[in-house]
């Protein structure tokens, strides 16, 4: 495989002169950690061509001048009637390709390419609306662990890299993104039902003032997330880094102490805390039920 890497003194972290080979040498570096997740997953590339500072764009095709190798999976959207073709990471050569195009994010879907109409995660994202905090966002992520657990499952905590936080849920394969969608949403309203004051559902932000909005509607087929490890395209160039729950309970957090120049050692002296999301995949049966009794009273 070749690869003509483009552009590489290009900077990228104005604030801290970090460039695209910076870019692309993280991607390599972590590469062993980072594909296993991304394997077999449709990738939305985000890309900032002229760093953090350029103007960003989407592209969920894959285009016409990609290397022969790069592998695609065709899906079709039937709410466009349009079929696109979605890279698939399965190799550090496609990942150092996809830096090289300036995507600095990892967003990728929650299934996989042989059950790809079958999430293997669900997700919640915790966003701290205008005048709530980080800490806030602690708290909905310990409600939120109790409630879980309530239906015999865990989450996977992570930073988002910006101001909130994510829960990974590892999952079988045996439901649809409706299914997944429907019972973590069920799981947030029972939640903010509870503490209205600390948390919302509510879409419209104004609503959000003051409290942590959770977001199920990442779960909805198409939507990609920030996988674990990716950077993010904010100064100091922080990274969405795996926690541990007693990490969240002790609440000494700091998201911006996640980044590019030191994650590598954290995974040294911690490992890979996201592992479980690969070899834990749970039964979601119980809280479908939740979900069940909620929409039968309508």
């Amino acid at each position: 495989m070749q690869l003509e890497l483009t552009n590489l003194g290009k900077v990228f972290w104005p604030e801290e002169g970090l460039t695209k080979f910076a870019l692309i040498k993280y991607y390599i570096d972590m590469a062993p950690v980072v594909l296993p997740y991304l394997k077999g997953r449709p990738v939305v590339m985000k890309r900032y061509p002229d760093g953090i500072t350029g103007k960003a764009f989407y592209q969920k095709e894959c285009p016409d001048y990609a290397p022969p190798w790069v592998k695609t999976l065709p899906v079709y959207h039937p709410d466009s009637a349009k079929t696109i073709n979605y890279v698939l990471c399965n190799n550090p050569e496609t990942l150092a390709w996809l830096a090289n195009l300036g995507c600095i994010e990892l967003h990728a879907w929650l299934s996989r390419a042989d059950h790809l109409e079958y999430p293997d995660i669900a997700v919640i994202d915790l966003d701290p609306g205008e005048g709530a905090t980080f800490e806030a966002a602690l708290e909905a992520a310990l409600f939120l662990r109790r409630a879980l657990e309530e239906f015999r499952l865990t989450g996977y905590p992570k930073t988002s890299g910006a101001r909130g936080l994510h829960i990974f849920i590892p999952l079988q394969p045996r439901w649809t993104f409706s299914e997944v969608t429907n019972a973590i949403g069920a799981l947030c309203d029972v939640l903010v039902s509870l503490y209205p004051q600390k948390f919302t559902c509510a879409r419209p932000v104004p609503k959000r003032r003051n409290k942590v909005y959770l977001d199920y509607l990442q779960n909805v087929r198409g939507r990609s997330m920030a996988f674990p490890y990716s950077l993010r395209p904010l100064p100091g160039a922080p990274v969405s880094a795996p926690l541990t729950w007693e990490e969240v309970e002790e609440g000494n957090i700091n998201p911006k102490d996640f980044n590019i120049h030191t994650i590598r050692n954290r995974l040294k002296e911690r490992g890979d805390l996201y592992r479980g999301i690969l070899e834990n995949p749970q039964d979601l049966k119980p809280l479908l039920k939740l979900a069940q009794v909620k929409f039968r009273k309508g």
